[in-house]
């Protein structure tokens, strides 16, 4: 017999930068699905936001998305990552570290067969793109000093505590079903959003009655970086290139699609009008709703999560939000509340409601786990017998309303103290003189240099930061 025939092309083989464990293909998709996580933020909400709000708040609007996504990622390696994922502190959070190592990056992922660097750099996109939906709320008024100190603190003490207790090793994290985020970056985005917005006070009186996009073609292309780079955003958590990856990539645009077009209809039906800004609201509802459940639901699930995504925020934002005093109070500049939070929770309900038992084992119950998750509620009393019964959905349900009770209570609490912890050191809002002029006061740039425009007429006056005493009233 002749010699044997070596079965791996030798690009496939095992070397010094390639360990018997990694496997390229995996890795090669999870560094893909983080790259789309990021062009999501940076120029996807960099180019949304530029576009959604009026002319005057264009670059402001645009920089603070850019200043984030740079500012989180220094923080995310130096402590945010280890906080999050790191060794156990308490049931909330893990201990403060570095993730810049090379023994620390280079390690195996767990049971996957990706390295550590992999999942630090898809994680902080995931980070990154929550504080940005979270400005959202703050757009056309909060001062961009106050937003420089709000960031790191909010990554610091709010998200890291949301993706420790669901996603790592946290109280709650082996019972919750949260396939991509719905609660950790959703839910969190748009209650600390909202929260934000009540402390740092509404926008110019004119610009809250009157806040047209100043680009819409370009609003539509930030949101097609949203909607494609959502391919990564929930086909990158199972951490491979597997059935249940092209499943939830799939389902993500399923209930996209069902959702835009519900919020079109309703438009339509209501208003006589198909609003562009309308299917944008419902695209985003539908991206959010399905996120949480992206790879464990069956794709009919899907496409009716759709009809409730592009139906329930849709009543919220357009009728509940109106009537409420409550709601009309706080203003939440771009209805991050509705399409993150309310979405977030029904997203997360129906994961509860939908998730189907085999789907689960192939996510959550791998060899070294020892999650809990599942059945969804549906299939547990559908499927009743001797291994599924109907109390083990009730009690995922169970368990899916108090994940999104914590995280809710948690971004209150936590974003209240860390806005009035920077109130003490400078003031949350912009001065009335900034609020009326925009760009050109806070940042001397204009969006859209026309003929004749540019030109500064009168100087204008020094915008060095203020800092009033520490201890000073609210």
């Amino acid at each position: 017999m002749g010699e044997p025939i070596n079965s791996f092309p030798s690009g496939l083989l095992p070397d010094e930068a390639s360990p018997e464990w990694l496997n390229k293909g995996d890795n090669a998709w999870q560094l893909t699905a983080a790259a789309m996580v990021g062009l999501q933020s940076v120029p996807g909400l960099v180019i949304l936001y530029g576009s959604m709000v009026k002319k005057k708040w264009a670059v402001n609007s645009a920089f603070m998305a850019l200043y984030a996504f740079a500012s989180v990622l220094l923080c995310w390696v130096m402590w945010g990552h280890q906080l999050s994922f790191g060794d156990k502190f308490t049931g909330i959070i893990g201990k403060p570290n570095v993730a810049v190592t090379q023994k620390y990056l280079l390690e195996k992922q767990y049971d996957k067969m990706i390295p550590v660097a992999d999942y630090v750099f898809y994680q902080f996109a995931f980070a990154a793109i929550t504080v940005i939906l979270l400005g959202g709320s703050l757009l056309g008024r909060m001062n961009f000093y106050a937003w420089m100190l709000f960031v790191p603190l909010w990554l610091t003490f709010s998200y890291t505590v949301g993706a420790y207790t669901i996603w790592d090793k946290g109280f709650l994290s082996r019972h919750i079903i949260d396939f991509s985020g719905g609660y950790v970056i959703h839910l969190s985005s748009g209650v600390a959003g909202f929260t934000a917005a009540y402390w740092v006070g509404p926008r110019n009186p004119s610009d809250r009655e009157h806040f047209p996009p100043n680009n819409i073609i370009h609003m539509m292309a930030g949101a097609g970086f949203l909607w494609m780079g959502w391919s990564g955003f929930n086909g990158g958590s199972p951490l491979a290139a597997n059935e249940i990856t092209a499943l939830a990539v799939l389902n993500t645009h399923l209930c996209t699609a069902t959702s835009l077009l519900v919020w079109m209809f309703f438009d339509l039906i209501f208003h006589s009008k198909s609003s562009v800004i309308g299917a944008v609201q419902g695209m985003m509802t539908g991206l959010v709703c399905i996120t949480p459940a992206a790879g464990v639901v069956d794709t009919w699930a899907a496409m009716f999560m759709g009809v409730l995504a592009g139906s329930v925020p849709w009543y919220t934002m357009m009728i509940l939000h109106k009537k409420s005093a409550f709601f009309q109070r706080v203003d939440d500049t771009l209805g991050v509340f509705h399409t993150h939070a309310v979405a977030g929770v029904l997203g997360g309900l129906s994961s509860g409601m939908f998730a189907k038992p085999n789907l689960i084992r192939k996510f959550y119950k791998t060899e070294h786990s020892e999650s809990q998750q599942g059945p969804g509620l549906l299939y547990s009393i559908v499927n009743a017998n001797e291994d599924v019964y109907a109390k083990d959905g009730f009690k995922q349900m169970g368990y899916q309303i108090l994940g999104a009770l914590f995280i809710a209570a948690w971004n209150v609490v936590a974003t209240s103290l860390i806005c009035i912890f920077v109130s003490r050191i400078v003031d949350l809002k912009m001065h009335e003189d900034e609020l009326d002029i925009g760009d050109d006061a806070i940042h001397g740039e204009e969006a859209y240099a026309l003929w004749g425009d540019g030109q500064r007429h009168p100087p204008l006056r020094s915008l060095t930061p203020k800092f009033p005493a520490f201890f000073r009233r609210v």
